[in-house]
């Protein structure tokens, strides 16, 4: 048996879209079952208490095939069976789970004020880095937010301590009245002529950023 728990890292397992992969539901578990390799395996899929794990039986030998999880198992035919299992298991994930990579508590309130006005879900465009998130006009396609994990001491602060942030669009002829380096400050891998970053800390009311986001979107239909 495979536990999924690495693969499960920093993502929700979204069970609507499970029932729209194929899983049944059983007394609160997920079950899934496929065939692959010319119908010759079957793979099971278990989502139980926010865990996924999988097995792999040999339809012909009727047991479980375990030597897909021993990584010391080698050869072209337990290569291509491990491939076609690990390519399964790894689209459940892709197509079933949602990332959650922001923690704090007003990170959450904004990503659901901008799903429930907006109807925008964030983008994560970058592989090498996954803890950076757009948000995008669809009209024209512009960024209006996006929201990044990073030291604090990259905004010049005094402190190592992990935060998340929102980079937001901003006039700029008025954007140096707002800037004040301590709750709002000068957009971090933006156009600072443009662009403010803001804590998500509660160093600034969960209300004025909504309005500070309101803006933004706007600025992005120019």
């Amino acid at each position: 048996m495979r536990i999924l728990e690495n693969e499960l890292k920093n993502k929700t397992i979204n069970y609507a879209e499970l029932l729209k992969y194929g899983f049944i539901q059983k007394n609160g578990i997920y079950l899934y079952k496929t065939k692959i390799y010319d119908e010759q395996f079957e793979i099971n899929v278990t989502v139980k208490d926010n865990q996924i794990t999988s097995k792999l039986f040999d339809l012909i030998n009727e047991d479980e095939y375990i030597l897909v999880d021993i990584q010391d198992s080698t050869g072209k035919f337990v290569g291509k069976v491990r491939e076609e299992y690990e390519n399964e298991l790894k689209n459940i994930v892709e197509k079933c789970t949602t990332p959650n990579i922001f923690k704090s508590e007003q990170a959450k309130e904004v990503i659901k004020y901008v799903k429930d006005k907006y109807n925008d879900d964030l983008e994560f465009l970058w592989k090498r880095f996954p803890e950076n998130a757009v948000w995008r006009n669809k009209t024209n396609n512009k960024w209006y937010a996006a929201l990044l994990i990073i030291p604090e001491r990259k905004l010049e602060l005094e402190s190592d301590k992990i935060v998340d942030i929102i980079d937001l669009r901003y006039s700029k002829d008025i954007i140096k009245e707002i800037i004040d380096n301590k709750k709002i400050f000068a957009g971090y891998h933006m156009n600072k002529n443009s662009w403010i970053t803001i804590k998500l800390d509660n160093s600034v009311k969960t209300e004025t950023i909504f309005e500070l986001i309101d803006n933004s979107y706007k600025l992005s239909l120019d």
